[in-house]
């Protein structure tokens, strides 16, 4: 992460194999992401970690979660999953924060979802492109988890036994309306390949999404199942990188 503006913050970038990831989840899985808005909104200077040239055969994917988002009414800790709710003032500071981080990198497609806090992000990160052109690519498959009833409810509401069991993928656990992960995984994986298609080796592009979509993309590079990825820590705003190897399939994620 970055730190508070008056710590310095080393310039180093550690890259792990997904197979190497894993013996140490429960050590990184709160630093799988860098947040580029800590040093913007305290005036601090917004640096890119540093990274090696994308590998000819890969194909380079950034991870951004939307910035801070109101929730249904504006009542703390409801869940809102795949309603299209707006940006805080905050989310929208995250997400230009967001984009000026990412506007070092030669970016050649930007994505999001087809909700308006995703593609707020989307378009903060394509104004920042020297070579900026053409629009916000949308799939409806980087749409956040749809919680079906349990939307603009409180955990109380749902009850933390049911949630649990949902997390863990159990049978009948799904919501009324809503999808489960392994559904939700399928969209997101199918919307990932539809990018990454459009895109040449050695080239890089990013999409904006959300918590569980940025939770399936990192868990499947860290090789864990549906049932694990809720542990996993996205914080608004937050940008991750994955390459992806078109010869053997490798995954490397890329943290600082």
């Amino acid at each position: 992460h970055f730190g508070p503006p008056s710590v310095p913050v080393p310039r180093r970038s550690c890259i792990l194999t997904a197979y190497k990831m894993r013996s140490i989840l429960p050590a990184v899985a709160s630093i799988l992401y860098v947040t580029p808005q800590v040093a913007s909104l305290s005036g601090g200077s917004v640096s890119p970690p540093l990274l090696p040239p994308v590998p000819a055969t890969s194909k380079r994917l950034f991870l951004v979660r939307h910035g801070e988002a109101i929730p249904p009414g504006g009542v703390p800790g409801v869940f809102y999953g795949a309603l299209d709710v707006d940006l805080s003032e905050l989310g929208k500071r995250e997400a230009v924060a967001a984009g000026k981080f990412l506007a070092d990198y030669d970016l050649r497609a930007v994505a999001s979802s087809h909700l308006k806090r995703a593609i707020y992000g989307a378009e903060r990160i394509l104004e920042g492109q020297r070579a900026a052109g053409g629009s916000v690519l949308q799939f409806r498959g980087f749409g956040e988890l749809d919680r079906g009833s349990w939307a603009g409810k409180k955990k109380e509401e749902i009850g933390e036994a049911n949630m649990a069991a949902f997390d863990a993928c159990e049978p009948g656990s799904t919501p009324e309306g809503g999808e489960s992960l392994r559904e939700l995984r399928e969209r997101v994986f199918e919307a990932r390949d539809d990018l990454l298609a459009g895109v040449d080796p050695g080239c890089a592009c990013t999409e904006v999404s959300h918590l569980w979509v940025t939770r399936c993309l990192l868990s499947e590079a860290l090789d864990l199942g549906p049932e694990e990825m809720h542990g996993l820590a996205v914080a608004t705003a937050s940008i991750s990188c994955i390459d992806y190897c078109t010869k053997t399939g490798k995954r490397t994620l890329h943290f600082r």
